[in-house]
């Protein structure tokens, strides 16, 4: 079943998987996931895929492996947290 997930709520996603895990293991569990962002959306699989880790320790290691590769306007306008409207 497809899951869309916010991009300030990813981490409880990413905590359901089981560490260490591998690049490709990440990926296929994060296939059906779809990352909503501020220019639009990804698929969470495909983002996994594109990392250069081959290995993951922990959801806080994914994480952090995640925004390398996200696109930069994915997080919105600089300077602007997701709190301000």
């Amino acid at each position: 079943m497809a899951r869309e997930v916010k991009l300030s709520e990813i981490e409880s996603t990413l905590e359901t998987l089981e560490y260490p895990i591998s690049r490709e293991g990440a990926s296929n569990e994060l296939a059906d996931v779809t990352l909503l962002l501020a220019d639009g959306e990804r698929n969470l699989g495909n983002l996994v895929a594109k990392s250069t880790s081959d290995r993951f320790e922990s959801a806080a290691d994914l994480g952090s492996e995640l925004n390398n590769v996200l696109p930069r306007e994915a997080v919105g306008e600089p300077f602007q947290s997701e709190g301000e409207g």
